[in-house]
């Protein structure tokens, strides 16, 4: 199992608010999480960062290899809540950190199983032989918008408060996750990312670099330096698995 990943603070701020970990659970298994943070400048570092990591610390703490898919579930249901108590906790605690929160979404790829969980609108995709699917569903007004014919799919990334999330890690005392189980077909590869990328890159122009690029290696390198050449308001963040 190959993986790659790349965080860049963009073209705006000077201060990089997403945070990313790779950690290998066992020889077979792997979790890969990504965070977005906000809150501004002196939290929405610190929401992330302590997401990410109170979050992969848990997962490596209760999971042990070969677990079936409903124990991989409450392993990562349990981790997601530990880190919004975590978080949620540090901001009441702090002035501060006030405010503060995170968008989640994490993988645990055993073999070709892989399990997502996601909260907010950073996204997991898979990208097969041909085509490239969106396995989460955006927590964000817009999504809500979609979902209920307000708006076209297509339109989007026009809307004003596009960036609007209605669930975040740390906003409240709980907070409910969304699962995804998938197989990857040899081949597939998984994509989790930041919406620092998905709102300036859209989903064919990412099929065309996981699959047509250089070199699987030098690929998010690429996903951020056509972000950063649309001016990159926010931060960027991809990492990219190869079973």
């Amino acid at each position: 199992m190959k993986s790659w990943a790349l965080t860049d603070p963009g073209c705006v701020r000077t201060q990089n608010q997403d945070a990313h970990i790779i950690r290998q659970l066992d020889r077979g298994s792997l979790l890969c999480v990504v965070c977005d943070g906000m809150g501004g400048a002196k939290s929405g570092n610190i929401a992330s960062a302590l997401a990410a990591e109170v979050f992969a610390q848990e997962v490596r703490r209760l999971y042990t290899g070969g677990m079936d898919m409903e124990a991989v579930d409450q392993v990562l249901e349990r981790a997601v809540k530990l880190a919004n108590f975590t978080v949620y906790d540090r901001s009441q605690q702090f002035e501060e950190f006030q405010g503060m929160g995170t968008t989640l979404v994490a993988a645990l790829i055993q073999g070709r199983k892989v399990t997502v969980v996601n909260v907010g609108d950073s996204r997991a995709y898979v990208v097969g032989a041909y085509d490239i699917h969106q396995v989460t569903v955006d927590h964000s007004l817009v999504q809500m918008m979609i979902a209920r014919g307000q708006i076209h799919p297509d339109r989007a990334r026009e809307m004003p408060g596009k960036n609007y999330i209605t669930r975040a890690i740390g906003t409240e005392p709980t907070v409910q996750s969304d699962l995804f189980h998938l197989v990857m077909d040899r081949g597939d590869l998984l994509l989790l990312c930041s919406d620092g990328l998905t709102n300036l890159v859209d989903d064919q122009e990412i099929l065309f670099e996981v699959l047509h690029g250089v070199s699987r290696k030098s690929c998010c390198q690429r996903l951020v330096d056509i972000a950063k050449s649309r001016g990159a308001p926010d931060n960027v963040t991809c990492i990219l698995v190869q079973g």
